[in-house]
């Protein structure tokens, strides 16, 4: 009651600028119209007694154009049950058009009429085309029928995929809805297509795919592609939402108009003024909601003019995508680390593929995203996914100066109180060849001190190269020990990871504390380092659990493509037990990793306090 109300009032607030001879008596008939056939009725909830208030208002209304009048009440209309499809106009002379009877054409005529409203081409890669500007009705298809299959249907049948174009469609009939779904769904079983709500019957009318048609149907497993533009209109648009949400199209191009299913244009009394009511609304099945107003939001939005040329990028490309995803398999299956769960992996996405998941990717970037997500899914391992190819960076050339301040800035070192080092990196890399400048510049400042802290917070990784060389360091030099056994996948061995015999600089021994800190951004060779220095008790963790990553994958160019794959070819071998990889390392005392340093220092300062 008090939104009707509202829109009364708005009337005639809106309509007080100057006097003239138009009685209230529009507003009232304006508002018995909205009442009766508005498809929305439940927006208009107390128009009754709205109407009986504004029947007994005596004011004269005072705007004296009516022109300018229709667009003020237009204006009220809109701004109170927020429809933009609701229109008044002043239209003297207005003559309704009488609904178009079919017309007893000759075969032949009807033939040029049809390839008139209707393009159809054959685009190369055998991909159908149709534009259509008018979607027909039941009952006029089955009389052209037999034009419809020889002219359009039967050249298009027969490709690897459809274009359906309706970003000039502006016209249809209602019956034509479920005649053209039809034909991209199965025979049985029967799918709820949409339910039209008649607001003037009060009744809902269900559309349901057509068991029988006349020719034989696309099918349910070809690629369609429906282009849109901000211009596509009415029931086009109903039926571009069907197909959209049945998943049996890919809807690319703009936004649509967001019209109605069906308007009518209603005088208002015995005025020359005329109100166009939405007097039906889609209630799609599957969502729940409806297109009007709002239009259908494309799956790939791009300029209208853009559409026909980005269809036909997304057909190639899933053209491709069953030998992209096999290809990945085979990469997969032949490099990945741990071989039973890459055979694993291989079967289970073939599976996937066969289900269909990846009939709607339109991108690249989706190709990327869905196949980075099966694979995490399949084996467990975030390492294993699609990437992007980054090419390496050229050597800088550095004079001697600038190497030794990069490898100065590069590392972070400290002597706390008590005699206690601090040394922080954030990567590993490949020191071999720059072992003598990190010695004297960096290793040299903390090596003397009795009790080391490790702060690997911050490293995300890199090179395992460098891994037996440091942690040669906090071992002896009597004997060598095994660090760690490594698995390559590609060459299918085994080697031993073992300290080194000689090193650049002298070695912070096995008899001094060392502490690791670590968190949850600790990765791949770093989580190495921590691995082999915990499981032979050479240094306390303190901080987070680590990245749970694995050691540095290789990068594998998919077939022809330009997409990889980022696939982890080793993986620590150890017998006694479980490795890092995927699960991360537990710390020895868990704390937040803000928390670590200082925990570490409390640790070995009343470690210290001790040995006095």
């Amino acid at each position: 009651m008090a939104q009707a109300l509202v829109l009364l009032a708005s009337f005639l607030i809106f309509s007080n600028v100057a006097h003239c001879d138009f009685s209230p008596r529009v507003i009232v008939d304006l508002a018995k119209i909205l009442m009766d056939n508005y498809c929305s009725p439940e927006k208009l909830a107390g128009m009754e007694e709205a109407i009986d208030t504004g029947s007994s208002n005596t004011d004269i209304l005072s705007i004296s154009d009516p022109a300018t009048l229709a667009s003020v009440l237009t204006d009220g209309v809109k701004k109170t049950i927020f429809d933009s499809r609701v229109k008044v106009t002043y239209e003297p002379g207005y003559v309704p058009p009488a609904p178009p009877a079919m017309p007893d054409f000759p075969p032949e005529q009807l033939a040029e009429m049809i390839k008139g409203t209707v393009k159809v081409e054959v685009l190369d890669g055998n991909i159908g085309y149709l534009k259509i500007q008018h979607i027909v009705g039941e009952e006029i298809a089955q009389k052209v029928g037999p034009i419809l299959l020889e002219y359009i249907w039967d050249k298009v049948l027969p490709t690897s995929a459809m274009i359906l174009d309706f970003r000039s469609a502006v016209t249809g009939e209602l019956s034509g809805i479920p005649y053209i779904v039809s034909y991209f769904t199965d025979s049985e079983p029967r799918i709820h297509i949409d339910s039209v709500y008649h607001r003037t019957s009060d009744v809902t009318t269900e559309l349901w795919s057509m068991p029988t048609l006349l020719g034989k149907r696309y099918g349910t497993s070809k690629p369609l592609i429906v282009l849109t533009s901000k211009n596509t209109l009415g029931i086009a648009e109903d039926v571009v939402y069907c197909l959209k949400n049945l998943k049996r199209a890919t809807i690319v191009g703009e936004n649509t108009a967001g019209g109605s299913i069906k308007i009518n244009k209603i005088k208002v009394g015995d005025t020359d003024f005329y109100v166009t009511v939405p007097v039906a609304k889609s209630i799609n099945p599957i969502t729940g909601k409806s297109w009007e107003i709002n239009g259908v939001a494309p799956n790939v939005e791009v300029a209208a003019e853009d559409a026909l040329d980005t269809a036909i990028a997304i057909i190639k490309l899933r053209a491709e995508i069953p030998g992209l995803v096999q290809a990945a398999a085979a990469l997969v299956a032949d490099n990945y680390a741990f071989p039973s769960i890459g055979d694993d992996v291989v079967e289970k996405l073939g599976a996937v593929v066969a289900s269909g998941e990846y009939n709607q990717i339109s991108t690249k970037k989706e190709l990327e995203a869905k196949l980075s997500a099966d694979l995490l899914k399949l084996s467990g391992d975030k390492c294993l996914k699609a990437t992007s190819n980054i090419p390496a960076r050229p050597p800088m050339n550095l004079t001697p100066e600038m190497f030794i301040e990069l490898i100065k800035v590069s590392f972070h070192t400290d002597v706390f109180e008590n005699n206690i080092g601090y040394l922080r990196f954030d990567m590993f890399g490949d020191f071999e060849h720059v072992a003598k400048i990190i010695a004297e510049h960096v290793w040299d400042k903390v090596v003397d001190t009795d009790m080391l802290i490790i702060d690997l917070r911050n490293n995300v990784g890199g090179s395992t190269s460098s891994i037996a060389g440091f942690c040669s360091y906090f071992f002896d030099d009597d004997k060598q020990i095994v660090l760690d056994h490594v698995y390559n996948r590609p060459s299918n061995t085994t080697s031993d990871l073992l300290t080194l015999t000689q090193l650049t600089g002298r070695r912070y021994g096995s008899k001094k504390s060392v502490i690791i800190l670590t968190s949850g951004a600790t990765a791949g060779a770093a989580e190495e380092f921590v691995f082999i220095m915990k499981r032979l008790g050479r240094a306390m963790i303190i901080g987070e659990t680590t990245h749970g990553g694995c050691h540095p994958p290789e990068t594998f160019r998919v077939g022809e493509s330009d997409i990889y794959l980022s696939i982890p070819i080793s993986h620590s071998d150890i017998a006694q037990g479980p490795s890092w990889e995927g699960a991360g390392i537990a710390p020895y005392i868990p704390v937040p990793a803000d928390a670590a340093l200082d925990t570490a220092k409390a640790i070995l300062n009343k470690h210290f306090s001790g040995q006095k």
